[in-house]
């Protein structure tokens, strides 16, 4: 595994990773299938033609249902769903600490309710490798924790600390799973830099984790409630001391503009829920800015959702037909919606790569920024 940064633009890279499960080309966008599944009945099949690269599985809810023993005796994720590319697992720190009020944190892990039947669960670094040894996926998130914003600044320095244990823990019972058990011994462990908002805490810890030589590294605990313009000072003030031969992940981000912004400062992965959930609520992103196909105004509108986009939905369909679809609650408007979604996502960071390509990211950057985030 290796990342290669093919061309720089200011902060903005360009570049590929190359996995056992094949190379992404980066920025790059990962595309959220939380219980193995894209919400809004889109299949592993349907990611790849929507240019999807990697897709995202959630470690916490795989544990839940169906249970990670039964993905391993699928043969993994990959086989369990029908998806051939990279996969990354979070760990399931953050569905621990936002799911469950009543949870109890100490050094050997975190013991909580599962939302599904109240039974008692216990995860810790060891558990959470295991969980994700048994998911086989190709990228495993370290287990952390997840702060909430804001937060008192002592307690959040003890949080990194506990944090930066647990990684360690996690990078030994990983080394160990890989040589033993493990689905796909080729499994690599990202680490997460977290911190709050305190500018001083996010750099101590993200040269800490960058010490243990990682193939990768994430900026968590961000998009959580605070002003954008803090989650970016935040980005700026990590950045530098991020290893520039490792893939930079941004964790549950974001909008279009976000990410525009993020790859702006440097950062190369990207995740969310939004374009899908936003999708299954009628909220539409097109090249013009954000529609809510819900609006009366679109009832007797027979142009695609953009006429710029060339995903099949909008080849195919329009945006009279799957406001009606929406509106009388057929799964097929949501299906429709979500993969519109989800090709304007994939398609925007190949754009961004192109600009990045040809030298033209700074005027695609400036020009894009003022559009992306625009309410029609």
């Amino acid at each position: 595994m290796s990342y290669t940064l093919i061309r720089q633009e200011g902060r903005a890279r360009l570049g590929e990773f190359t996995t056992v499960h094949g190379t992404v080309k980066t920025p790059v966008f990962m595309n959220v299938a939380t219980a193995a599944a894209v919400k809004g009945a889109v299949s592993a099949f349907d990611l790849d033609e929507i240019g999807c690269q990697v897709m995202l599985c959630n470690t916490y809810h795989l544990h839940v249902r169906p249970g990670d023993e039964v993905v391993r005796k699928a043969g993994g994720v990959h086989k369990f769903t029908g998806w051939s590319k990279p996969v990354l697992t979070d760990s399931g720190g953050f569905q621990v600490f936002s799911l469950s009020v009543l949870r109890r944190i100490t050094e050997e892990g975190v013991t909580f309710a599962s939302h599904v039947d109240g039974r008692r669960i216990f995860m810790g670094p060891e558990e959470s490798m295991r969980i994700q040894s048994n998911l086989g996926s190709t990228i495993a998130m370290a287990f952390d924790e997840c702060i909430e914003n804001p937060a008192e600044y002592d307690y959040v320095k003890q949080s990194c600390e506990r944090t930066y244990r647990w990684l360690v823990r996690c990078k030994n019972e990983l080394d160990k799973l890989n040589l033993s058990t493990a689905v796909n011994p080729d499994q690599m462990l990202w680490g997460i830099n977290q911190g709050g908002t305190y500018t001083d805490l996010r750099r101590e810890h993200m040269k800490n984790i960058a010490d243990l030589d990682l193939p990768g590294y994430a900026i968590g605990g961000l998009a959580v409630g605070e002003e954008t313009s803090v989650m970016y000072e935040i980005i700026e003030s990590v950045e530098p001391f991020m290893p520039s031969d490792r893939p930079r992940y941004l964790m549950g981000v974001g909008t279009p503009v976000n990410i525009l912004e993020a790859v702006y400062r440097g950062i190369d992965f990207f995740d969310c829920v939004m374009p899908s959930r936003n999708a299954r609520h009628g909220h539409l992103f097109t090249s013009k800015g954000i529609i809510n196909i819900n609006n009366e105004k679109y009832a007797s509108d027979f142009s695609p959702v953009d006429a710029e986009c060339s995903c099949a939905v909008c080849q195919r369909h329009s945006r009279a037909y799957i406001r009606h679809l929406l509106k009388v609650g057929e799964m097929l408007g949501m299906r429709l919606a979500v993969m519109h979604n989800l090709y304007f996502y994939n398609d925007l960071m190949s754009k961004i790569r192109q600009s990045l390509q040809n030298g033209s990211f700074e005027a695609f950057y400036m020009r894009e920024r003022e559009i992306l985030g625009r309410r029609i």
